[in-house]
């Protein structure tokens, strides 16, 4: 029962979060970038909720499933822009939709081969809180422009988000304590992974990137 109940809320949560997002920007209260990354983040809590009710050995079909969904909705609205408040430029952008492929990349891996969800929920939380931030920050106060349209601004914004998020799951997930070490490693590397990918690529580059430097972190320490 609990699987039902997280695809259900799964749903209830992604459009929820499109659903504010579209009302806060027709209200003007969310400028373009601020409804797309308003999505970018809420849509990143996902995470935690498939941690709370996808458990169990057939926990990873269950948890596959919004990913999949996702994939396939944000494909045809970034063809036929039905979500506008998703889309950058109303002319669409496949970093929305790169978006649930990682997602759906890190369920396979984290729930299914690995049975660890946590190191899933540092790449997803990482891109939302930290590239969502950044951007939105980067566009509202960015002067000093660094590469690729990233400013200066932006990517200490990431820094620090990363840095945040990288140490609450460390503490919450771990007892090592070294986790201050590692989440300004994690923190470092997302940034950087950020800094050098083209927009929309990153949505790709930042969770995967950022999972895998985690998981050898720890396969070095040898604590998986």
């Amino acid at each position: 029962m609990n699987y039902v109940w997280g695809l259900i809320l799964s749903y209830v949560l992604v459009f929820l979060v499109i659903g504010i997002s579209t009302f806060l920007q027709k209200k003007g209260i969310l400028g373009e970038e601020g409804a797309r990354k308003f999505i970018h983040i809420g849509v990143s809590n996902w995470w935690i909720l498939a941690m709370i009710f996808f458990k169990g050995e057939n926990a990873v079909w269950f948890a596959i499933i919004a990913p999949i969904t996702f994939i396939i909705l944000n494909y045809l609205s970034y063809r036929l822009n039905l979500l506008k408040a998703m889309e950058r430029g109303g002319k669409g952008n496949l970093g929305t939709v790169y978006f649930p492929i990682s997602l759906l990349i890190l369920v396979i891996i984290s729930f299914g081969i690995l049975e660890r969800p946590e190191f899933g929920a540092f790449g997803i939380l990482i891109l939302g809180y930290g590239d969502g931030l950044a951007a939105v920050i980067g566009k509202k106060y960015g002067k000093k422009q660094l590469m690729f349209g990233k400013s200066l601004e932006g990517t200490l914004t990431m820094f620090i988000a990363s840095l945040i998020v990288s140490s609450v799951l460390l503490l919450v997930t771990t007892t090592l304590s070294t986790w201050i070490l590692i989440a300004l490693i994690i923190s470092l590397s997302a940034t950087l992974i950020e800094l050098f990918t083209p927009k929309g690529l990153d949505n790709l580059s930042v969770p995967l990137g950022t999972s895998v430097i985690l998981y050898l972190i720890l396969a070095i320490l040898q604590v998986i």
